[in-house]
């Protein structure tokens, strides 16, 4: 089902939607002391987007002397779709206007089965948060895939764990079968944009977000805006080298940063602690499961196991190496580090700091916080959804 939503006539009004998405509900007069408006331009802009139907009246607000106005509130009835495209497997939320999560589905799948099959199941769960009453339809839909993003045309470009989309038209596509605008960006640059919407970077200015899950890529965030880079692929630092004559790579390189650490090179080096005695807890917990992953290193590590300690400190100081020479470079006000590797917690979190604080410039990390996400699984969906809004709520 297609919705007419309209769009903002103008920057005035773009920068109004933005203010009660990231806010909620507020009154003319709030929103007048933060936009620089006079009271009748604020007054007109108000009242054309309540002919839109992108925003209703919601009840009095305070009063401040004389006569009490309505609050302003983004329709109740917008929905957002965000979508969140990993290595293995695929989440996909409802949100309203706010970006408020309404509903969460996350489902086992294959990147590398290709777009017709991760598409089909994306449709399938969309489908489903529908007939849940969540939404008749939906007025946008933001797309994270785990690759490097032409971001105008919305095409993965050359994905290295991604065989089979290079250069398929996903925004294209997703829009037809959805019936909504889709914008489609990588899925790290979204879980920043989740992070500084709803989670531990909100208000940060500039910032790093590192995701280390089967890949490893960084979201970079400047001036509130994420830096993509004039082809898309910033951040790309999974791809640097930290071994000189290292393991070989997906990208057809050796010793990059993600064939030494990331969700598949951590298994790997699991199953060799395991199989070679080193590791009695990984050894037990394989021939209970039959299989392992970064799950079973951090509870490995939890029993005191020296070898899988040993692992998660060798990672942690080889993505600290990385990250200690971004921290030179542009100088963040904080470093953010998510992904599903991050279930090894504080002993990765201490080596990446121990790195970066020994690495880098006194100056650089005086005062530079480097904590693990807030918002976990739901960072992409939520940032997916920022990523759609700011586009729906950008001028016609």
């Amino acid at each position: 089902m297609r919705r007419m939503t309209a769009r903002p006539a103008n920057a005035h009004q773009a920068r109004l939607l933005r203010l009660l998405r990231d806010g909620g509900p507020n009154s003319r007069a709030q929103m007048g002391d933060q936009i620089d408006l006079s009271r009748s331009k604020l007054a007109v802009e108000v009242d054309r987007l309540l002919e839109t139907g992108l925003v209703v009246a919601d009840g009095l607000a305070a009063s401040r002397g004389g006569r009490r106005s309505h609050n302003i509130r983004l329709a109740p009835g917008l929905r957002f779709l965000g979508v969140d495209i990993g290595a293995t497997s695929v989440d996909v939320a409802v949100t309203n206007a706010e970006l408020e999560v309404l509903g969460h589905l996350n489902h086992p799948m294959d990147v590398r089965e290709g777009p017709v099959a991760v598409f089909e199941r994306i449709l399938e769960m969309a489908a489903k948060l529908r007939a849940a009453g969540l939404a008749e339809g939906f007025d946008g839909a933001g797309i994270g895939v785990p690759g490097p993003v032409r971001f105008p045309e919305g095409v993965p470009v050359a994905p290295p764990i991604m065989p089979g989309w290079d250069g398929f038209p996903v925004r294209e596509a997703l829009s037809q079968e959805l019936g909504c605008p889709v914008m489609v960006d990588n899925d790290v640059n979204l879980m920043a944009m989740g992070e500084q919407h709803a989670g531990v970077a909100r208000s940060v200015g500039d910032f790093l977000c590192v995701k280390i899950g089967t890949g490893i890529g960084c979201g970079i965030v400047v001036g509130g805006e994420v830096h993509r880079g004039v082809t898309g692929s910033a951040g790309d630092i999974g791809h640097i080298r930290v071994e000189a004559d290292g393991r070989a790579c997906a990208c057809g390189n050796k010793g990059c940063l993600e064939a030494h650490f990331s969700g598949a090179a951590l298994t790997q080096d699991a199953l060799e602690a395991a199989r070679s005695g080193r590791s009695p807890a990984l050894a037990a917990r394989l021939e209970a499961a039959g299989q392992l992953s970064a799950v079973d290193v951090a509870a490995a590590a939890a029993v005191g196991d020296a070898a899988a300690l040993e692992l998660i400190r060798e990672g942690g100081n080889r993505v600290g190496q990385v990250i200690a020479g971004l921290v030179s470079f542009f100088n963040p006000a904080l470093v953010v580090i998510g992904g599903g590797v991050t279930g090894l917690g504080h002993t990765l979190l201490a080596s990446i700091r121990s790195q970066v604080y020994r690495q880098s410039l006194p100056l650089a990390t005086g005062n530079l916080p480097i904590v693990l996400g807030e918002l976990g699984p739901t960072a992409g969906v939520i940032g997916a959804a920022r990523l759609i809004s700011d586009h729906v709520f950008s001028p016609a």
